[in-house]
């Protein structure tokens, strides 16, 4: 189940990364930083 919850997590990172932060590198890495929280978030509240 982690595994698949981490593929999902690369695959939204490089999703919002190519379609809305593609030349904007302080955004990018702002956002990247909170989709890998919500995604320890998630973890944590549910399938600890």
């Amino acid at each position: 189940m982690l595994i698949i919850l981490i593929l999902i997590m690369i695959a939204a990172v490089v999703t919002v990364d190519l379609l809305f932060f593609k030349y904007h590198f302080w955004e990018r890495l702002i956002a990247n930083i909170g989709i890998v929280l919500v995604f320890a978030a998630f973890y944590l509240r549910f399938l600890r």
